[in-house]
């Protein structure tokens, strides 16, 4: 029942669009919402009621935070300060080229906290083509996203009306024009990876007349009524209309100029008059996404659970393009300063989405795919690095060279619009150099690494952590020099891709820190976290071999002392020590809050982990604790994430999993098997086909697979290969309340591993 409430709104705001329309309308299962009970001690998703197109160059969203605080909206605030583009990733990563309107009723107030009205989340409507909200004294304020801008619309009682423009801090412009009911300006608040000079120019058209106008500076409040342009390091306009208006505001921004801007906002929102109109696109633009996967069977919390994530997935990354007066794309490098003809992709962390993201996208969006993957080498040639975490620029957080797994497994899936020789070069420079920005711009502690075969531990943060996503990321070079034949690059490559092993201690059972003398370091405890590891402990690190889980499996004592780690992790108690955090993080807290022993989802190293049953001969396990995960979780709500949802990659882990597959190894062909959630999924390929996946008697207590086919040929290995999805077909799998311990147990049964293919 607990999803009844959003289903129902959605259905209220859809009854005004023609039964044909609505007969496949997925958005009414979207709550933009899911997430957003969020604080800085207990994440439960870091979203926000995100309202944009796919992929957008802005998204828009209300604020219930203060002016630079990375936490936009929290759903247990009461008010609102303003309606705002935003393009932030994460509340951790905080926001850039902000800026935010805001209606203002009675006495005019300029100032954040004044301004801010109060609101009830039953006067609330948040689906991904259109957000409302009704404030507590009556003025109703709603929004429909297209790619570039937004079109807005704001109510007023019978009172002043007033809307108030925030540029924000960190260099900003307002300029009005009152015989064009026209604001332009630009706002900055960039981080440091962005060139000199970069700015996001906005245009806003009203379409009524202006009362009365005026700007105010931010940093004193002072308010300048019938002054018309202010640039100081933070300032604001505002403009009154009629009392009791009814205003409706177009708004668009450009990266390039106020030019583009005005180009923009005449090619998305010109032939738009109401609102209505733009909300249509809007649906219209999401469902044809949504559609891609159509589900039946299951129950109505299900389905909204998977459309909500579904829609999740497809934020990030987002597109940093505009078109020009002839439709062709063309853009501001946020690697060069320079505006560029093509294509340009940005704000996405390859740490969190290279596991589950990108390998979904490969399935349902191959187009877009192609176009990112080949954005990647773009950045390379105007800023002789690979990003790592683009926010716009490189921003370089977390750890690990995870372009080489995005590259490698495009590749190996067909995705060559782009020089492999030039890839391969860029791979090699991002290898062998630190670049000046986080840890994952280029590689820390590289000279070490190559030299000792791991970090060490203390002399480099998160070493452990670290050498083990470096030895993956060599596996995928490795693979694409192997896979594009440049021999020199594959032979450099292999002697890192055992490396794993090196801080792997038997004595313990556990990677661990490693010190230069190749001595361990002292005081080990699997459950402390920090230190040699990120964001979690070694309970967590110990399965980071995904090329190699055979190896893994030999280094832990066969096949059966695997299986008993494995199970380990989820009857373990839920205990931590904070160790190098010296408090408790979010992440820590999740993980106590979810109560699966060690197992903690809300963070991204041990999301693999469920399915590498898989390998070791006991595959129904992999389909039990998939669905427990998902089931358990996961829902709709605004508590709807175990843990931060981190630019699409906790959400795209639901939806694959959904389909009852997983990319365990990116770089390989392969997608693990697990237990799907619904009776029957078409999922309709950009290729023209449709692959079927059919679970006979799927419920929630048939989770384990009994028999399976793949168009008429039943097979028992525990994978697919991503040529078999795409051919499309039916997969076809009969469902028990009892595991089929016999089925997938074979050698053959089991994914690829390097240590199996290597004799």
């Amino acid at each position: 029942m607990k999803h009844l409430y959003f289903i129902f709104i959605s259905i209220i705001l859809s009854s005004g669009v023609s039964l044909r329309a609505q007969k496949n309308d997925l958005t009414r299962y979207v709550n933009t919402l899911q997430g957003t009970n969020s604080k800085h001690e207990l994440t439960r998703g870091n979203t926000y009621p995100t309202t944009a197109l796919p992929w957008g160059m802005n998204f828009w969203t209300p604020q219930t935070g203060e002016n630079g605080s990375g936490w936009i909206y929290q759903h247990f605030k009461d008010s609102i300060r303003g309606f705002r583009q935003t393009h932030q990733c994460s509340s951790w990563t905080n926001d850039y080229s902000v800026f935010s309107l805001m209606p203002v009723t009675g006495q005019l107030e300029v100032n954040q906290f004044k301004r801010a009205a109060k609101f009830n989340h039953k006067n609330e409507i948040a689906l991904p083509h259109y957000y409302k909200v009704t404030f507590d004294n009556k003025i109703k304020a709603e929004m429909s996203p297209t790619e570039r801008g937004v079109h807005m619309r704001f109510s007023f009682p019978s009172k002043e009306s007033y809307i108030v423009l925030d540029a924000y801090d960190r260099g900003s412009l307002v300029e009005i024009f009152p015989e064009e009911r026209k604001i332009i300006g630009y706002s900055k608040n960039a981080n440091f990876s962005v060139p000199e000079g970069f700015a996001n120019y906005f245009v806003i058209v009203f379409d009524k007349p202006f009362k009365s106008y005026g700007v105010w500076n931010g940093k004193d409040g002072k308010v300048l009524p019938d002054q018309k342009m202010l640039e100081e390091d933070y300032v604001g306009a505002y403009i009154e209309f009629a009392k009791g208006s009814k205003v409706q505001a177009k708004v668009a921004s450009s990266f390039i100029s106020y030019e583009q801007a005005e180009l923009n906002l005449k090619q998305e929102l010109g032939n738009y008059k109401s609102l209505e109109q733009t909300k249509v696109a809007a649906q219209k633009a999401w469902n044809e996404q949504l559609n891609k996967v159509q589900v039946e069977g299951g129950t109505e919390d299900e389905k909204a659970t998977f459309y909500s994530c579904f829609f999740r997935s497809m934020l990030f990354p987002r597109k940093f393009y505009e078109q020009d007066i002839n439709g062709n794309p063309i853009y501001y490098s946020p690697y060069d300063g320079m505006v560029h003809d093509g294509l340009m992709y940005t704000d996405n962390g390859f740490w969190d989405t290279f596991r589950a993201q990108f390998p979904l996208n490969e399935i349902l969006h191959p187009k877009f795919h192609n176009n990112y993957i080949t954005s990647l080498i773009t950045a390379y040639d105007q800023s002789g690095w690979l990003p790592s975490w683009s926010f716009p620029g490189h921003q370089g957080g977390m750890i690990g060279n995870h372009a080489l797994s995005l590259i490698a497994d495009a590749w190996v899936k067909g995705f060559r619009d782009y020089d492999p020789k030039k890839a391969m070069k860029a791979m090699f420079h991002e290898v062998t150099n630190k670049g000046p920005w986080g840890p994952a711009n280029g590689r820390d502690g590289w000279k070490d690494y190559f030299t000792l075969g791991y970090l060490s531990y203390p002399d480099y943060d998160q070493s452990t952590a670290k050498t083990l996503e470096y030895c993956y990321d060599d596996w995928c070079a490795m693979q694409f020099a192997s896979m594009t034949n440049q021999p020199f690059y594959e032979g450099l490559f292999k002697e890192q891709i055992y490396n794993y092993k090196n801080v792997f201690d038997p004595s313990v059972g556990f990677m661990r820190g490693r010190q230069n003398d190749g001595t361990w370091y002292p005081d080990f405890d699997p459950i402390e976290w920090g230190g040699p590891f990120t964001e979690g402990a070694a309970w967590h690190y110990v399965w980071s071999v995904f090329h190699d889980v055979k190896g893994l499996i030999n280094l832990i004592g066969g096949d059966k002392a695997f299986v008993n780690k494995l199970d380990s992790v989820f009857s373990m108690p839920s205990d931590f020590k904070v160790g190098s955090y010296k408090r408790v993080i979010h992440e820590m807290a999740e993980m106590e809050l979810i109560n699966m022993g060690q197992y903690a989802h809300g963070n991204q190293p041990i999301q693999h982990m469920i399915y590498l049953y898989n390998y070791a001969g006991q595959p129904w396990k992999a389909q039990k604790w998939t669905r427990k995960v998902m089931a358990d979780l996961y829902d709709s709500t605004p508590n709807g994430y175990p843990g931060d949802e981190d630019q699409g990659q906790t959400s795209a882990w639901y939806v694959i999993s959904a389909m009852g597959l997983y990319s365990v190894c990116p770089g390989t062909t392969e997608y693990v098997i697990g237990s799907p959630v619904f009776p029957k999924m078409t999922i309709n390929l950009e290729n023209g086909k449709q692959l079927i996946i059919e679970a006979v008697n799927n419920n929630s207590e048939n989770v384990y697979i009994q028999s399976a086919s793949l168009n008429g040929t039943p097979f028992t290995r525990n994978f697919l290969h991503y040529d078999e999805l795409m051919k499309g077909g039916v997969i076809k799998y009969v469902m028990g309340n009892t595991p089929a311990t016999q089925r997938g147990i074979l050698e053959e049964d089991k994914p690829y591993s390097l240590s199996k293919e290597v004799r």
